[in-house]
C-alpha cells in the first residue's frame, strides 16, 4: 500500500509548523500499527527526511547495539562510511554537522526502544536539542513510539522536556470514511458488510489493513490471516503484550481476558485478578487506556448531569477482543490446521459476537454518530454506553449508546449489525429498554436505529424511530 491514505487532521496540525522560528519538537504517540511513521513520512516526503529507529529491546541487545543501528541508518541516510559512536551525544552531534537550511525532518522512531539500555540517552538527547535543534528554524524532530507510557512518562511529562514540544499527537486508528477510503484504494471490492466485517475484527489499523487481499472476499481474507497455522494475527497478540508493556505484559493480558466478557469497574478487575489495593493496577490501567486498548468510560446520573463514583473500563481493541473469544481457544487447532477450510459464519456465537464489535467500531467513530443525528458536540451533557443498575425501585437497562443533551434530550440509540432484514420487533425491544430507563422529569427520549443492511418497510411505516441511519453511508462520507 504505497499510496497514503487520511490523516487530513494530523497533517494540517503538522504543516500549522512552518515559518516558526525555531526548530519544533513534535512528539506521535498511538497503539502500535496505526501508522505514526507512516504519517511523519508522509509529512516529510517533500523535505529532507532522515529517519533512525530503535531495535526491539531483548535480553541480548545492548546500548552499543541501539548507537550501532543509529550510526548505520545515518551512514545509509547521509551516503557517508561506515560510522561508530560509543556515546548518544557524539552521535547526534555528528548528525547536528548535516543540518542547514534545507528544511528537514529527523524521525526518531521507537524512541524507548533507542534509549532502553542507557540511562544517559535523555539527558543527552535534552542538550543536543537544547544547544542544536532549537536554532534551526527548518528543523523538525519528531519523537515516534509505541510505548505510549514511556513518552508520557520521559518526554510529555518530563520536567527536562516542559515547554520544548510544539505539538503533540495521539494517532487514533483510521475513521470509518478513512478505512472504506483505504479498502477502496487497495482495490476491495466487497460490499458494506463485507467491509464492515472486516473492520469489526481488524479495527481501522492500516498495518493490518494492508494485509487484505483485494482479490478475495472478507471470509477468505479473516480466515488467511486468523485461522492458518501460519497466519499473521495467530502471533500477534502475543508479541504486541511482549514489545509494549515487557514485565508487565502478563498482567496486562490477564486484564484484557477480563474485559473481553464485558465491561468492569476497577474493583471488579481487582477481585478477579487478586490484586491487593497497592495502586498497581490502577497503574496498569492507565497504560492500556494510553497504549490504545482500553476506554474508561465515566457513567453519570441523568438527573444531575454529575458523573458517577466509578467507571467503567471497556476493551476498545477490536482484534483483541477477536483474538481471545475465537483465535486463542482454538489456537492448537489452528496450528494443526484444522480451520483452514472452515465457515467463519459457522463459528459459535459469531452472530452476537460481530454485534458487539461493530458496537465498538461504531463508538470509536462518535462524531459521524453525533453528525448522522445533527447534534453539536457543544451540547452534549455526556454519551457513552449506559448500564442502569437494577435496585428495588427500578429495573436494570444496558443502551448501548445513550447521549444527553443540554435541551433535555435523551437518545437512546440501538446498534444492529445483521445480515437479514431487520423486522418490526426491533421497535418493542427499543421501547422495553425504555420504560426500564429511569428518565427524569422534562427530558424527552428519543429512540435511534443505526443498522447496516435493510430494514423492514413496516419499521419506517410506524414511524418510531427519530432517525434510521444505515452505517453503511459512513464508508463513504467525509472525515
Amino acid at each position: 500500500m504505497k499510496q497514503f491514505v487520511g490523516r487530513k487532521k494530523e497533517l494540517a496540525l503538522l504543516k500549522t509548523l512552518d515559518g516558526s522560528g525555531q526548530g519544533k519538537l513534535v512528539v506521535i504517540r498511538g497503539r502500535r500499527r496505526t501508522g505514526k511513521s507512516r504519517l511523519a513520512r508522509e509529512f516529510g516526503k517533500d523535505r529532507k527526511f532522515l529517519e533512525f529507529a530503535g531495535l526491539p529491546p531483548t535480553d541480548s541487545v545492548t546500548a552499543q547495539d541501539q548507537r550501532n543501528i543509529f550510526a548505520s541508518k545515518l551512514a545509509e541516510n547521509l551516503q557517508l562510511p561506515p560510522l561508530t559512536f560509543n556515546d548518544w551525544y557524539d552521535a547526534f552531534l555528528n548528525l547536528s554537522h548535516h543540518i542547514d537550511k534545507t528544511p528537514t525532518v529527523i524521525l526518531l522512531d521507537e524512541i524507548s526502544w533507542m534509549g532502553s539500555k542507557d540511562p544517559t540517552f535523555l539527558p543527552k538527547l535534552k542538550v543536543w536539542w537544547d544547544t542544536v535543534c532549537e536554532k534551526h528554524p527548518n528543523l523538525v524532530v519528531i519523537i515516534c513510539g509505541s510505548v505510549s507510557t514511556w513518552i508520557e512518562k520521559n518526554i510529555i511529562n518530563s520536567t527536562a522536556f516542559f515547554g520544548r514540544i510544539s505539538l503533540s499527537i495521539d494517532l487514533e486508528p483510521l475513521s470509518l470514511p478513512e478505512s472504506g477510503l483505504f479498502l477502496n484504494k487497495m482495490g476491495f471490492k466487497g460490499s458494506n458488510y463485507e467491509i464492515f466485517k472486516i473492520l469489526s475484527i481488524l479495527g481501522g489499523i492500516p498495518w493490518y489493513l494492508e494485509r487484505i487481499n483485494p482479490r478475495q472476499m472478507a471470509d477468505a481474507n479473516i480466515r488467511q490471516l486468523c485461522f492458518e497455522k501460519d497466519s499473521l494475527l495467530l502471533r500477534e497478540f502475543d508479541l504486541i503484550f511482549h514489545d509494549l508493556f515487557n514485565e508487565a505484559g502478563s498482567s496486562c493480558k490477564k486484564i484484557i481476558h477480563i474485559l473481553t466478557n464485558g465491561m468492569k469497574t476497577l474493583e471488579e478487575i481487582r477481585q478477579s485478578l487478586n490484586f491487593s489495593r497497592s495502586g498497581v493496577l490502577s497503574t496498569y490501567m492507565k497504560n492500556l487506556i494510553t497504549s490504545g486498548f482500553v476506554t474508561q468510560y465515566y457513567q453519570w446520573s441523568l438527573k444531575t448531569e454529575r458523573l458517577g463514583k466509578q467507571s467503567l473500563y471497556r476493551l476498545t481493541d477490536l482484534y483483541s477482543r477477536f483474538y481471545i473469544k475465537y483465535i486463542e481457544r482454538h489456537r492448537l487447532k489452528i496450528k494443526r490446521g484444522t480451520y483452514e477450510n472452515m465457515e467463519i459464519n459457522k463459528l459459535p456465537g459469531w452472530e452476537g459476537m460481530m454485534g458487539l464489535q461493530v458496537e465498538s467500531l461504531l463508538l470509536q467513530n462518535r462524531p459521524l454518530l453525533l453528525k448522522s443525528l445533527e447534534i453539536s458536540a457543544a451540547d452534549v451533557v455526556a454519551d457513552n454506553p449506559y448500564n442502569q443498575s437494577p435496585t428495588a425501585r427500578k429495573k436494570g437497562c444496558q443502551v448501548d449508546y445513550l447521549i444527553q443533551t443540554r435541551t433535555n434530550n435523551l437518545f437512546v440509540c440501538e446498534f444492529k449489525f445483521m445480515r437479514r432484514e431487520i423486522g418490526v420487533e426491533i421497535i418493542e425491544e427499543v421501547k422495553e429498554k425504555i420504560r426500564r430507563l429511569s428518565v427524569p422529569r422534562g427530558h424527552a427520549v428519543v429512540p435511534v436505529l443505526f443498522h447496516l443492511g435493510g430494514v423492514s418497510d413496516l419499521v419506517h411505516d410506524k414511524d418510531y424511530f427519530y432517525r434510521v441511519v444505515d452505517i453503511g453511508d459512513f464508508l463513504t462520507q467525509e472525515s
